[in-house]
Protein backbone atom coordinates (compact mmCIF):
# COMPACT_ATOMS: atom_id res chain seq x y z
CA UNK A 1 0.00 0.00 0.00
CA UNK A 2 1.65 3.08 -0.88
CA UNK A 3 0.91 6.80 1.26
CA UNK A 4 1.91 9.78 1.20
CA UNK A 5 2.39 11.76 4.78
CA UNK A 6 1.31 15.45 4.89
CA UNK A 7 3.15 17.28 7.52
CA UNK A 8 -0.33 19.62 8.76
CA UNK A 9 2.85 22.02 10.45
CA UNK A 10 4.43 22.94 7.60
CA UNK A 11 1.37 22.36 4.54
CA UNK A 12 -1.78 23.07 7.18
CA UNK A 13 -5.18 21.34 5.33
CA UNK A 14 -7.76 24.23 4.35
CA UNK A 15 -11.31 24.48 5.55
CA UNK A 16 -12.92 22.83 2.89
CA UNK A 17 -9.87 19.60 3.04
CA UNK A 18 -10.59 19.42 6.70
CA UNK A 19 -14.30 19.50 6.23
CA UNK A 20 -14.28 17.12 4.01
CA UNK A 21 -12.30 14.50 5.54
CA UNK A 22 -14.42 15.30 9.19
CA UNK A 23 -17.77 14.55 7.31
CA UNK A 24 -15.76 11.09 6.10
CA UNK A 25 -14.79 10.71 9.91
CA UNK A 26 -18.31 11.24 11.07
CA UNK A 27 -16.53 13.75 13.07
CA UNK A 28 -17.06 17.77 13.95
CA UNK A 29 -14.21 20.11 14.29
CA UNK A 30 -14.64 20.05 18.11
CA UNK A 31 -13.77 16.41 18.30
CA UNK A 32 -10.35 16.50 16.63
CA UNK A 33 -9.30 20.01 18.48
CA UNK A 34 -6.30 20.03 20.84
CA UNK A 35 -7.90 21.91 23.59
CA UNK A 36 -4.94 21.41 26.06
CA UNK A 37 -2.55 23.60 23.52
CA UNK A 38 -2.22 27.46 24.82
CA UNK A 39 -3.30 28.36 21.48
CA UNK A 40 -6.30 27.03 22.10
CA UNK A 41 -6.79 29.12 25.24
CA UNK A 42 -5.88 31.89 23.52
CA UNK A 43 -8.60 31.60 21.39
CA UNK A 44 -11.17 30.47 23.88
CA UNK A 45 -12.09 26.96 21.75
CA UNK A 46 -13.63 25.59 25.35
CA UNK A 47 -16.24 28.14 25.78
CA UNK A 48 -17.09 28.25 21.60
CA UNK A 49 -20.94 26.36 21.22
CA UNK A 50 -20.53 23.05 19.56
CA UNK A 51 -22.93 23.21 16.76
CA UNK A 52 -23.69 23.14 13.30
CA UNK A 53 -23.83 27.15 13.11
CA UNK A 54 -20.17 27.07 14.94
CA UNK A 55 -18.59 24.44 12.34
CA UNK A 56 -17.44 26.55 9.89
CA UNK A 57 -15.83 29.03 12.79
CA UNK A 58 -14.00 25.48 14.15
CA UNK A 59 -12.93 24.69 10.64
CA UNK A 60 -10.97 27.98 9.81
CA UNK A 61 -9.27 28.09 13.27
CA UNK A 62 -8.24 24.64 12.78
CA UNK A 63 -6.86 25.25 9.68
CA UNK A 64 -5.70 28.81 10.44
CA UNK A 65 -3.57 27.20 13.82
CA UNK A 66 -3.13 23.22 12.85
CA UNK A 67 -1.45 22.70 15.81
CA UNK A 68 -4.90 22.24 17.20
CA UNK A 69 -5.60 19.16 14.89
CA UNK A 70 -4.98 15.55 16.75
CA UNK A 71 -2.87 13.90 14.51
CA UNK A 72 -2.05 11.78 12.81
CA UNK A 73 -5.71 11.57 10.52
CA UNK A 74 -5.06 8.41 8.10
CA UNK A 75 -7.08 8.13 5.17
CA UNK A 76 -5.93 4.80 3.28
CA UNK A 77 -6.32 4.26 -0.54
CA UNK A 78 -10.09 2.70 0.08
CA UNK A 79 -11.25 6.00 1.54
CA UNK A 80 -10.99 4.56 5.12
CA UNK A 81 -10.65 7.16 7.56
CA UNK A 82 -8.98 7.47 10.96
CA UNK A 83 -7.72 9.37 13.97
CA UNK A 84 -4.86 8.03 14.95
CA UNK A 85 -4.92 8.30 18.41
CA UNK A 86 -4.00 4.49 19.05
CA UNK A 87 -1.49 2.24 17.89
CA UNK A 88 -4.92 -0.05 16.71
CA UNK A 89 -6.50 2.88 14.97
CA UNK A 90 -3.33 3.21 12.94
CA UNK A 91 -3.10 -0.53 12.23
CA UNK A 92 -6.65 -0.80 11.16
CA UNK A 93 -5.80 0.96 8.16
CA UNK A 94 -2.61 -0.47 7.51
CA UNK A 95 -1.64 -3.42 5.81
Amino acid sequence: MSYEVRRYLEDPPTVAELDAVLRRLGLDPWDIARLQEPEAGELGLKTWPRDEASRHRWLSALAETPKLIQRPIITADDGTTVVGRTEDAVRSVLP
